[in-house]
């Protein structure tokens, strides 16, 4: 088990530019894949980028490619999501898991789990 905690939400209008950062407890995340997801009350949560730590491998949802840049700090334990021309409909408490068995859209293939961060794209 992995804890992490989010931090880097907030109010940004849109076109603008907010970066959310994940930061992991363990002794290594080498066997791990870090995801992003996002949740509006009322909605399924979503997947939105995830990263395998050993090999950078990388995906992306098609709602956030190219806009959207997940990245990883092996010195700070840390994952990052650089959000770029964010939109309205990017609003959403944004969530970062872990997961020791690849990548996945699910987020039952998740086990660790971040408490949230809230990000909030104005007009």
């Amino acid at each position: 088990q992995v804890q992490l905690v989010e931090s880097g939400g907030g109010l940004v209008q849109a076109g603008g530019s907010l970066r959310l950062s994940c930061a992991a407890s363990g002794r290594t995340l080498s066997s791990y894949t870090m995801g992003w997801f996002r949740q509006i009350p009322g909605k399924e949560r979503e997947f939105v980028a995830d990263i395998s730590w050993s090999y950078g491998i990388i995906f992306y949802s098609e709602s956030v490619k190219g806009r959207f840049t997940i990245s990883r700090d092996n010195a700070k334990n840390t994952v990052y999501l650089q959000m770029n021309s964010l939109k309205p409909e990017d609003t959403a408490v944004y969530y970062c898991a872990a997961s020791r068995t690849g990548h996945s859209t699910t987020p039952g293939n998740f086990g660790s789990w971040g408490q949230g961060t809230q990000v909030t794209v104005s007009s």
